[in-house]
Formats: structure tokens, C-alpha cells, sequence
């Protein structure tokens, strides 16, 4: 009777700890996929997954994947082919990796975060069933050798606040949907093959601190609507096919501090706004196809770190008001049609003549006397 009872008491406890120890780690599923995607990518040199070993892969010894306390579900996946971390360091190199990223990865459907960045050899496309993953904020594949297109339904993705694909040989268009990612901060879409034109309602991205397009082949205009982003301080559409004058409303935008549009086919006249904007920091508008006069606005609180015109067809003298300026780092007015001479004083004092050469007829210091 005795050894019934406790035989009868010892079998419930050992399912209970049992039951357990399964609630305390990664579901099967999760397991699955994530050695799905291992399966399909190699990386021959530090050995990181080879730490993709055991049943739990929420266990710390996985390198690079982190799970929800609360529901033992995977939640981020950071793999950096450039970091500071000790496996780096102790191998003196940089990370390398081949192969491509699987659709197994959706089936990873409480992701946060996905991190491939770096790794200079990954190819294929970029899964399009990524934009299923509701719970996504940050979608980083920068480095890699990533082709096809950016996926149509990328607007699906609500909660992504970091968009970096950069660096890679991404073509095809710029999704209309992606006017849909409410809550996007942070854009990068550099060197890549991406062709067509922005958006017309670009301007919609309303928490959009940063848009970084530059070597790509976009073409048609600035969309005006990007006027319409209060929070936008950097926007870079360098190395481009862009064409068309530049909005007058660029200029009236409270917070954008940087703004690249060199080696465009942009014309028209420079707005005198950019000019006048005290916040403007950075404003290179080099190797365009720009004419008229530079708007004479400058003031006491003009704070330029870098001043680039060069390379357009701009008339007339140097702007007086220059010399009022608060601080002019920077500045490069060389291969225009200037004419006159440069006005005297900061901060004209401490540049060199290579910022004025190949104009028409600029004299004074720092070329020929008058």
C-alpha cells in the first residue's frame, strides 16, 4: 500500500518537472527555424554557430539570439560581421559569411529584431514573407551582397523603426507601401541599384528623422510632400539620376540640418530658404546643373560646418552677406560662372584658392589682386 502511494505521488512530479523545464525554453518551432536559417548560410571562420547547439535555443550559449523572458518565444536575431565582440577579437578578422537568408526565418512570428548586417558575402533576395512579422521594429541587413527588390508589402510592416538595407545590390523601385511604415525613424537605402522615383507622398513617413538614398539610380524629382516631415534632419539623395528644381519648402523645414543633393542633374535656381535657414548645418548641392544668382541671405546666425556649390553654372558675385556669417567651415564655390571680387574677412580669410578656381573672373584674396 505503502510503495502504491508514493509510486502514485513520485509520477505526477515527474511530468510536472517535466512540463517545466519544456515551459522554460524555446518551443520546437523556433528551434526549428532558426536551424533552418543556419542551414542555409555558411560562415567558415569564427564558428558562431556552432554555439547553435542543445534543445533551448534561448539558452545564452546561442550566440546572437535572444528570447522574451515572459514567453520563451525568439525575439531577436543580431548577427554583425563587424563588432567588438571577444569571438572577433580573438580571431583578429572581420566576419564572412555566404549563402542566403531563408523564409524559414518568418516562421519566427514574435521577432523584434533581425540583424544580418556586415557579413559581405550573404546573396538572394530578401524574403518577401518578412513583411508577415508584425511584432518587427528593426530590419538591418546592411553589408551583404543582397539582390531583387525591396518586398511590395514593406508598408505592412507598422512598428519598424529601423530600415537599413544599404550597401548591397538591391534594384528595382522604391515601394509605393512604404509611405505605410507609420512609425519608421530611420531609412537607409545607400549604394544599392534602385531605380524609379520617390514616392510623391514620401512626405507621409511622419517619424522619419533620417532618409539616406544616395548611390542609387533614382530618378524624377524631389517630391514636394517631403516638406511635410517635421522631424527629418538628414536627407542624402546624392549619387542619383534626380532632375527638376529643388522645392522652395526644403528651405522652411524646422529641424533638417544636412542636406546632400550632389552629383544629381537637379536645376533651377537655389532656394533662398536653404540658404537662410539658421538650422542648416550641411548643404551640399555640388555638380548639379544649378544657374542664377546665390541668394544673398546669409546672417549672424548662419552656422554652415560645410558650404558646397561647386560644379554648378551660378552667376553673379559672392554674396556680401557671407561675410556676416556666424561660422563657415567648408566652403567650396570653385567651377561656376562667378564673377567679382571676394568679398574681405572671415570667412574668407582662411580659405584657399581651390574654392574659388575656375570661375569666370573672381579676383581678390585668396587669387589675383583686382
Amino acid at each position: 500500500m505503502g510503495f502504491f502511494f508514493f509510486s502514485f505521488f513520485i509520477v505526477p512530479l515527474t511530468l510536472t518537472l517535466t512540463v517545466i523545464s519544456t515551459v522554460n525554453s524555446c518551443p520546437p518551432s523556433d528551434r526549428a527555424a532558426l536551424l533552418a536559417f543556419k542551414a542555409a548560410l555558411t560562415e567558415p571562420y569564427l564558428g558562431i554557430f556552432n554555439t547553435w547547439t542543445g534543445n533551448d535555443c534561448c539558452s545564452s550559449k546561442w550566440y546572437g539570439v535572444n528570447c522574451d523572458p515572459t514567453t520563451n518565444r525568439v525575439a531577436d536575431i543580431n548577427l554583425r560581421g563587424e563588432s567588438e565582440d571577444p569571438i572577433f577579437v580573438k580571431s583578429g578578422r572581420t566576419g564572412y559569411m555566404t549563402g542566403s537568408i531563408s523564409p524559414e526565418i518568418c516562421k519566427l512570428d514574435r521577432l523584434t529584431n533581425l540583424i544580418v548586417a556586415d557579413w559581405k558575402g550573404i546573396s538572394g533576395e530578401i524574403p518577401k514573407c518578412l513583411t508577415s512579422l508584425s511584432s518587427l521594429r528593426i530590419l538591418d541587413l546592411i553589408g551583404n551582397k543582397l539582390t531583387g527588390e525591396i518586398p511590395a508589402d514593406i508598408g505592412n510592416l507598422k512598428r519598424v523603426t529601423v530600415l537599413n538595407v544599404a550597401d548591397n545590390a538591391i534594384s528595382g523601385q522604391i515601394p509605393a507601401s512604404i509611405v505605410g511604415m507609420s512609425s519608421l525613424m530611420h531609412l537607409d537605402l545607400r549604394n544599392n541599384k534602385i531605380s524609379g522615383e520617390i514616392p510623391a507622398d514620401f512626405g507621409k513617413l511622419g517619424m522619419l528623422s533620417r532618409a539616406l538614398l544616395s548611390r542609387n539610380q533614382i530618378t524624377g524629382s524631389i517630391p514636394t510632400s517631403i516638406s511635410q516631415m517635421y522631424r527629418l534632419a538628414d536627407l542624402d539623395l546624392s549619387e542619383n539620376r534626380i532632375s527638376g528644381q529643388i522645392p522652395e519648402q526644403l528651405g522652411k523645414m524646422p529641424v533638417l540640418s544636412t542636406l546632400n543633393l550632389d552629383c544629381n542633374s537637379v536645376s533651377g535656381q537655389i532656394p533662398a530658404g536653404l540658404l537662410s535657414n539658421t538650422r542648416m548645418g550641411i548643404l551640399n548641392l555640388s555638380r548639379n546643373g544649378l544657374d542664377g544668382k546665390i541668394p544673398d541671405v546669409f546672417g549672424s546666425n548662419s552656422y554652415f560646418m560645410a558650404l558646397d556649390l561647386s560644379y554648378n553654372s551660378l552667376k553673379g558675385p559672392i554674396p556680401g552677406s557671407l561675410s556676416s556669417a556666424k561660422y563657415i567651415g567648408h566652403l567650396d564655390l570653385s567651377h561656376n560662372h562667378l564673377c567679382g571680387s571676394i568679398p574681405a574677412g572671415s570667412p574668407f580669410d582662411h580659405l584657399e584658392a581651390v574654392s574659388f578656381m575656375n570661375n569666370d573672373c573672381l579676383c581678390g584674396n585668396p587669387l589675383k589682386t583686382c
